[in-house]
């Protein structure tokens, strides 16, 4: 297994670790059962996304594509005054 990513935060690890399985990938996330000595232990390097040898290319391209993703441009709801919505 190799090493291909330190998350920020235990919600970034598990959204990585689901993306990764929505594509067929195998992760395993180190670390997860440290994070409540933080206070004891460096606060960042904790987690870090594993995956096999032969999939580690394919899941670095899925979390570059995550890392450079950009949000949707800001679009107002419909403006709905007057109206029932049920």
């Amino acid at each position: 297994m190799r090493r291909i990513y330190e998350p920020a935060d235990l919600l970034e690890a598990e959204l990585l670790l689901a993306m990764l399985a929505s594509e067929g990938i195998t992760a395993h996330l180190s670390g997860r059962h440290l994070l409540g000595a933080v206070g004891e232990l460096p606060v960042s390097g904790l987690l870090g996304l594993q995956v096999a040898d032969t999939q580690a290319e394919r899941a670095q391209q899925l979390i570059t594509g995550y890392n450079a993703a950009q949000p949707l441009a800001y679009e107002p709801p419909p403006d709905f005054s007057g109206e029932l919505l049920c």
